[in-house]
């Protein structure tokens, strides 16, 4: 599997299943990305992201996105698109 890193959990809101992730590349719907840190490892597809409250279909190196994950995450996790 060819993976690229793209970005870093910068934050993890628990209560609505969200991660914001600082982008060091680009990232649109459609994407599959892979968490990776501490014991949490998995992927998910973006269905979904948005940029200061707006919904939004592509975003680019050093935006700072949210996203609805269905695994947990922590600051300083690790972004992959794979």
């Amino acid at each position: 599997m060819d993976e690229k890193l793209i970005g870093e959990v910068s934050n993890f809101f628990e209560h609505v299943g969200v991660i914001a992730i600082k982008l060091s590349d680009v990232l649109k719907i459609g994407d599959k990305i892979r968490i990776i840190g501490g014991e949490t490892d998995f992927t998910e597809s973006i269905k979904s992201m948005q940029l200061q409250h707006k919904n939004i279909d592509k975003a680019k190196k050093g935006d700072e996105v949210g996203i609805k994950v269905s695994g947990r995450a922590r600051k300083g996790y690790k972004v992959y698109r794979v």
